[in-house]
């Protein structure tokens, strides 16, 4: 990607990202991304708020996902740049004014939501390594979080084809553990799980429109988020208006799937009533199919898993903060490409360097709530109305990738993010909001001491 600045300073420093990530790569670095440590720490949870019906919620987490997924694809695949929402905010509501205030916004809030999401899954790691080491001090778990976000950066610091290669390694374990862990629960059954409630469908409403759903929901719906990752690394994925669209699709459905099976066979080996407090849902399951010896083996495959999605996640939204910088319209410094591996090193170690202490400072339940509540007024709002307004300005004809049933996704993504905004709660509410008033306030300093909108001189 060539800066748009001319600024000398960036200019200088930024150098073009290389498309080698084709749809075997992107789709893995999606599913890796989604996966993570999210099902297995809040599956308990969820069962908790839903009892017998908690597969319910994650099909409407599925759902949510695949009406987002329309909206991500299409832009995606008509802007194949590196920062994703950054630049479709942008784009969507004028490059020159109010797009400057929404993609400004939206990489203000990476700079906190994203280091969140890199701890929430270190914070994860280290609860499920507590299963294998008892880590009884206050601060152990601490330091093993500190120290899995330090190992993310050492190997995220190289070449992005060797990056590819790496995360289908990675996808490899992903999926072989959940492999194992439906079988299990295939091979093992002793008990029924209920797809739908006693009533039936006319019982669906109630249950769909309640309080514990609401609470249920964002956690499903925390576990599904990846899916639009490769629209982040959009300047490194080659064809990418074929591979963007297929990437979010495959990783959608084929997560969905494995989180559908994998919660259906723990119910049917562990009773919801026993399985919503446990702390380490998997080791327990494998260990009443299998032994300890077992458990102790699928623990660390969750760490696997765990390190392996925050891998994908800290890649992805390393290059936010870049493409910002190399328009211009963010802080120089974070334009900066390594000399020789041609990667943006110097967001990357921002980023991660933020996430650390994040290790160190939250627990996990409301590190959770916290980014779905910081993110979804800008971007996926956000970003849902930017569609509608591009097609208004730009017509549809030269779209490479075009939702069905427009604008009813759109319409449906819009109603339930505004839904899940407000089953976060006011706590959470409020801190999502203070981040954007915060962020507007900073973008008018910025602007007015650049003497760009709102404050250029006629």
């Amino acid at each position: 990607m060539t800066p748009t600045t001319t600024d000398p300073t960036t200019d200088a420093t930024a150098a073009p990202l290389r498309r080698r990530l084709g749809l075997l790569q992107a789709t893995a670095l999606n599913m890796i991304d989604m996966v993570g440590i999210g099902p297995f720490v809040t599956l308990p949870l969820v069962m908790g708020f839903m009892g017998p019906y908690f597969l319910l919620a994650w099909l409407v987490g599925a759902g949510l996902a695949i009406v987002d997924g329309l909206i991500w694809s299409e832009l995606g695949a008509a802007n194949p740049e590196a920062g994703g929402s950054y630049k479709f905010l942008k784009l969507a509501y004028g490059e020159k004014k109010w797009g400057r205030l929404m993609s400004f916004l939206y990489v203000w809030q990476t700079l906190v939501q994203a280091p969140l999401v890199v701890a929430s899954g270190a914070i994860g790691f280290a609860q499920y390594f507590g299963y294998l080491v008892p880590l009884t001090e206050w601060w152990q778990p601490k330091l093993v979080s500190g120290v899995v976000v330090l190992l993310l950066i050492a190997l995220l610091y190289r070449r992005i084809e060797d990056i590819g290669k790496l995360g289908v390694m990675l996808w490899v374990g992903v999926l072989g553990l959940m492999g194992w862990l439906i079988f299990g629960g295939l091979t093992h059954a002793e008990h029924t799980v209920a797809w739908l409630p006693s009533g039936g469908f006319s019982a669906l409403p109630g249950i769909l429109l309640s309080g514990a759903m609401g609470q249920a929901a964002v956690k499903t719906i925390y576990s599904y988020l990846g899916y639009y990752n490769v629209c982040h690394l959009g300047g490194e994925i080659s064809n990418p208006q074929r591979v963007i669209p297929r990437s979010i699709f495959l990783s959608i459905l084929g997560i969905m799937a494995l989180y559908l099976l994998l919660n259906w066979s723990v119910g049917t080996v562990i009773p919801w009533q026993e399985a919503q407090h446990s702390e380490f849902i998997v080791s327990t399951f494998v260990e009443k199919l299998y032994g300890a010896v077992a458990a102790q083996w699928a623990t660390a495959l969750v760490l696997w898993v765990a390190f392996a999605s925050l891998f994908a996640v800290l890649l992805g939204y390393s290059r936010i903060p870049y493409a910002a910088a190399a328009d211009g319209e963010f802080l120089p410094i974070f334009a900066k490409t390594h000399p020789t591996k041609h990667f943006p090193h110097v967001s990357l170690l921002i980023l991660g360097g933020v996430g650390f202490v994040f290790s160190l400072l939250f627990r996990l339940g409301e590190v959770i709530t916290a980014i779905l509540a910081m993110r979804i007024l800008v971007q996926f709002v956000g970003q849902a109305v930017g569609l509608v307004l591009l097609r208004r300005r730009n017509g549809t004809a030269s779209l490479p990738f075009k939702m069905p049933l427009y604008p009813l996704p759109v319409i449906i993504a819009v109603t339930v993010w505004l839904l899940v905004f407000w089953s976060t709660g006011p706590t959470f509410m409020l801190s999502g909001l203070t981040v954007i008033s915060t962020g507007i306030i900073v973008f008018l300093l910025w602007s007015r001491r650049r003497g760009q909108w709102p404050f250029e001189k006629s």
